[in-house]
């Protein structure tokens, strides 16, 4: 027999429309345009959380769409037309943020995105070889025939060592991802959707035209329909899913007098990322010395890539500079076999929005409009 009052049942815990798992971008902005399509829905998210903490939080800040050489790189893995389809999602899910938000609100710095090369680098080669293809690509999304421009220049100026080249997107920048969450928050509930933390879902099944989930706290939810924004934690409710937990690792410097930095900076398709933030140092990546101990859920942080970390700053950005670190953390994404998020039905009335690929910023409104227009069909 339930131990819940006639109260709770009839308001906190009372049958849904549409009950969302996970309040991280996707399933907040899945919120947002499900209402967009019907504002009489009944919604109510639940996240195993104190607040959301997969990668929602726990990012760099980027507010990107794709450094030249991982562009590059991806179209030989998934194809041109299935990269500018995913481009297209990235700087059109940006637009909708800055849209919907002050910059002041999440903190939103329009300062420009740079890729930075070593010298003798293949992948510098490449992209001057694809300059005006990657160009020609982004014009036909953002109508900029120069997305991408060399700025060799702009290494002193930033006061950067070991590089030679530098690539300058001026449509990129940086945002704060805890007040862009919570602005995300005010704006659902605001419009009436309940947020429940510190629910942990343990499974779900359809039971006489219902959706049932079960929770860890021993109570049930019911909806007529759910959505998965689970991202790197899906395959602990659909063991199938074509995604892989991998771990990001950060770490931010107190002050540093001087700091040159200004923009979104990546260096090696990626895999490294830098930004200053109120004169701290923020670095995050060097996941590719490690791929197989960093394909896991685990938020620890590791000496391994912490030094490589270390190393990467002493070299590059802080020669000569003596810094202390200020904290250190880890966020995990979703990954899989493609990079394209996974917008679909799983079985009826059970649907799943998930593997951003460390690109959930950028990807998550979009891929929220698409999965709120097969939830309601329209």
């Amino acid at each position: 027999m339930s131990t819940l009052s006639v109260w709770e049942k009839e308001t906190f815990f009372a049958p849904q429309d549409i009950i969302i798992i996970g309040s991280g971008y996707t399933g907040l902005w899945s919120a947002v345009k499900l209402l967009e399509k019907n504002p009489r829905l009944k919604i109510t998210i639940l996240e195993r959380g104190i607040i959301p903490s997969g990668a929602s939080t726990r990012n760099a800040g980027f507010s990107c769409f794709g450094s030249p050489s991982e562009l590059v790189h991806d179209a030989t893995q998934m194809g041109e037309d299935n990269l500018w389809q995913l481009v297209e999602m990235r700087y059109k899910g940006l637009l909708e943020i800055r849209k919907n938000f002050s910059e002041a609100a999440i903190e939103y710095c329009a300062d420009g995105g740079y890729e930075c090369f070593e010298p003798g680098s293949t992948d510098w080669a490449l992209c001057m070889d694809k300059l005006a293809w990657l160009n020609n690509g982004l014009k036909q999304i953002s109508g900029n025939s120069n997305t991408y421009i060399t700025a060799d220049a702009k290494l002193k100026q930033f006061k950067l060592n070991g590089f030679n080249h530098l690539i300058e997107n001026k449509e990129e920048g940086g945002l704060h991802s805890g007040k862009l969450l919570q602005a995300l928050l005010h704006k659902v509930s605001a419009a009436g959707v309940q947020v429940l933390t510190g629910v942990h879902v343990r499974s779900f099944y359809t039971s006489s035209s219902k959706l049932v989930i079960e929770t860890d706290n021993n109570i049930l939810f019911t909806a007529q329909q759910l959505l998965l924004c689970t991202n790197a934690f899906t395959r602990q409710l659909v063991p199938h899913a074509d995604v892989q937990p991998y771990r990001g690792q950060v770490f931010i410097t107190a002050p540093v007098p001087q700091l040159a930095l200004k923009g979104a900076f990546h260096f090696q398709r990626g895999f490294y990322y830098f930004r200053n933030l109120g004169n701290r140092l923020l670095i995050g990546g060097a996941r590719d010395t490690a791929i197989e101990t960093e394909n896991t859920d685990d938020m620890s942080i590791t000496s391994a890539i912490q030094n490589h970390l270390e190393q990467f700053v002493d070299t590059h950005i802080l020669p000569r500079n003596t810094y202390s670190i200020e904290s250190r953390w880890s966020g995990i994404m979703g990954m899989g076999s493609s990079k394209m998020p996974i917008i679909e039905e799983l079985e009826p009335g059970i649907f799943c929005c998930v593997r951003m690929s460390g690109m959930g910023v950028a990807l998550a409104p979009v891929a929220a409009a698409k999965i709120a227009a097969l939830i309601t069909g329209s």
